[in-house]
Formats: C-alpha cells, sequence, structure tokens
C-alpha cells in the first residue's frame, strides 16, 4: 500500500505474484532493485538518485517503489544512518508519496536506540502526513520512552503530538496512553491522562475507560473508584464497558460488597448486562455463599438469550459442590455437555 497525499490506495501488477507474505518481483526497473541492495549507501548523492529513482516507478509499479524504499531504508538503519534515513522519507513526504512500511521500519530502529528526540520527529511527522495510524506506530513510541527519565520530554512531546492532532487529538491522546499501559508503562500513561487539559484536550468515554482499566489491573482500586466518580461528574456517563471493568476489577480483590452496589447501579440506570457482567456477578454471588441469587442470574441471562460460557458452568457447580447440593451439580454438568448446548467462547475472563 502507497499513500500519495491523505487517500491511501491498493494497486495491482502483472509484474507481481504474492506468496504468502512475500513479493517475488520478476524483471523490472533494475536500478531501483540495485539501489535497495547495494551495500555502502552514500549520503547525499544516493539518496537524490533513490528518490528520483523510486518516484519514477510509483505509477509504473508501486509494489516495487514500496519495497525498494524500504529496502534501502533498512539498510540506512542497519548502518547506523537513521536521520539520513528520517531525510529521505521527508523527501518522499515533501512529494506527497507516503510508505507506511518504510515509516515503521524507521520508527522501530529508534525505538531499538531509545532515541526518543528521533521517534517523537518520526511520529509527529506521521501525523502531520498520515492518519489514522496503526497500533504498531504508537507501540514503538511508547517502548522509546520506556527508559526515558524525568517527565518534561514526554510532556512536551504529547503537548506537540495534541497540537498537530486536533480537532482528533482526544482520539491521537487515547491510544497513546493506551499504547503506553500496553507497554507496562502505567505512571507515564497516567501522568500524560493527568495533564490532558494543559493539552487542551477533554477526556472522553474512551479515555475514562481505558484509565478504569489501566488502575484496575495495577491493583489501584481506590483510585480507580476515584476516576469512576470523576467520570460521573462529567457529562461523560459510564457505559457497560466502565460497569464491567470496575466489576471484574472489583471482584479480582475481593470486594465483594461494591460490586453488588455498582451492579444494582448499573441496572437502575438502564445500561443492559452481557455476558461478561453475569460471569462477575453469578461467581461473586457464588463465592459469598448466595447460590440462590447465582443461580437465578443464571436463569435470567438465559432468558436474555445470553449464551452461558463454560466458565459460568464451572463457577456454578463448585460453589454448589461446596453446599452440597449434587442433583444440580449433575443437571448443569449435563447441560454443559449436551450436543444440543451452544456455549459462548468469550476472551479470557481476567
Amino acid at each position: 500500500m502507497i499513500a500519495v497525499g491523505r487517500v491511501k490506495f491498493n494497486f495491482s501488477s502483472g509484474f507481481v505474484r504474492v506468496f504468502g507474505n512475500r513479493f517475488n518481483v520478476f524483471p523490472l526497473v533494475s536500478n531501483c532493485k540495485a539501489l535497495a541492495t547495494q551495500n555502502s549507501p552514500n549520503e547525499g548523492k544516493v539518496t537524490d538518485e533513490v528518490v528520483n529513482q523510486v518516484l519514477a516507478s510509483v505509477e509504473n509499479d508501486p509494489k516495487l517503489s514500496q519495497e525498494t524504499c524500504t529496502a534501502y531504508i533498512n539498510k540506512l538503519c542497519r548502518a547506523g544512518n537513521l536521520s539520513e534515513a528520517f531525510r529521505l522519507l521527508q523527501s518522499f513526504r515533501d512529494k506527497n508519496v507516503f510508505f507506511p512500511d518504510a515509516y515503521n521500519t524507521l520508527l522501530a530502529a529508534a525505538d531499538e536506540k531509545n532515541d526518543i528526540d528521533l521517534s517523537s520527529q518520526i511520529f509527529k511527522d506521521l501525523l502531520v502526513s498520515f492518519r489514522p495510524l496503526s497500533s504498531t506506530f504508537y507501540s514503538h513510541l511508547a517502548r522509546a520512552f520506556a527508559k526515558a527519565d524525568g517527565c518534561t520530554a514526554l510532556l512536551s512531546f504529547v503537548r506537540e503530538a495534541s497540537e498537530l492532532a486536533f480537532p482528533e487529538n482526544t482520539v491521537v491522546i487515547n491510544r497513546i496512553i493506551f499504547a503506553f499501559a500496553e507497554c507496562r508503562q502505567i505512571e507515564k500513561a497516567l501522568l500524560i491522562f493527568d495533564h490532558l487539559n494543559s493539552f487542551k484536550c477533554k477526556p472522553d468515554l474512551f479515555t475514562y475507560n481505558i484509565v478504569l482499566d489501566i488502575l484496575g489491573r495495577a491493583g489501584r482500586v481506590d483510585q480507580m473508584l476515584h476516576e469512576f466518580a470523576s467520570m460521573k461528574e462529567t457529562d461523560t456517563g459510564p457505559d457497560l464497558v466502565s460497569y464491567n471493568t470496575l466489576l471484574n476489577n472489583l471482584r479480582r480483590v475481593g470486594r465483594l460488597d461494591m460490586c453488588l452496589v455498582f451492579f444494582r447501579e448499573m441496572t437502575d440506570s438502564g445500561v443492559e448486562p452481557d455476558l461478561f457482567t453475569y460471569t462477575a456477578m453469578i461467581e461473586i454471588f457464588g463465592r459469598s455463599g448466595n447460590i440462590e441469587e447465582a443461580l437465578r442470574l443464571f436463569s435470567e441471562m438465559k432468558q436474555r438469550k445470553i449464551q452461558p460460557s463454560v466458565y459460568i458452568y464451572r463457577s456454578l457447580t463448585n460453589n454448589l459442590k461446596k453446599v452440597g447440593k449434587m442433583e444440580l451439580v449433575t443437571t448443569l454438568f449435563e447441560e454443559m455437555n449436551s450436543p444440543l448446548s451452544d456455549l459462548a467462547i468469550p476472551k479470557k475472563f481476567r
């Protein structure tokens, strides 16, 4: 794929055959192929040659020009000449031609070298040139900041990124926060969240849900509850994801009383429970010894046409065994293993 301006085009070529993820390119534009495989790229002169020859091949064979550029960027990166690689990509950008794979190669190299300044420049260039960006770009950015001391450089970068991405800055900041959390840089993710106002960026539902999940997974339940309360004070009301995040993380730390409070609040506010909600609540009632309420919720979810999962059956049978209700255990076990049963297969319930 090549982007010209802000429009993405998918091309097919009679000269290119695809085998899995590999491209076999038959004799075509031999000069470009030579540039991609040369051993020692020379700064300046060769870069201009690459720009001219790759641009000349864009219309004739876009796939080859993409591969040529990416291969040449990879050569420069392996030679340690990342700044020259970036200059080359900027030359293409100035011609309204954008190669996502080549940018990704360069950003990965900057990430490996922990070159925060270059990673920041590349990402800002991407925001100006090409959106939306894939999660891979955000991950490389987050990893580049992993060993950074202090917060000045990070906050300065996020502020500039927010300005460049306006009016879509909330979406971009959300993805940056999520990427830092995915890379286990929780403090940096929360630091960005705490400074949203200084970035002239208003948190939305997705922002709050990301932060609730970060805090819950980190076991910082009191902070999670504080942010949930703050969320309700704004015009951004909680949704099903918000409540499920609370219930799941409160369940994990044994705060069963709070689970009951938020489950009632959720249903009273008109938010319909789903499979994940029922999974959490059936386990909570079962663990607390209220097996009758667990069974009532099990019946309710089936009436709502929500198919139970194997996790729910296991939770119910384990808790029924504890209170000696073996007949019900047998009934549920037979129901679970019935050829007519269509068990839900959700993502792992953590």
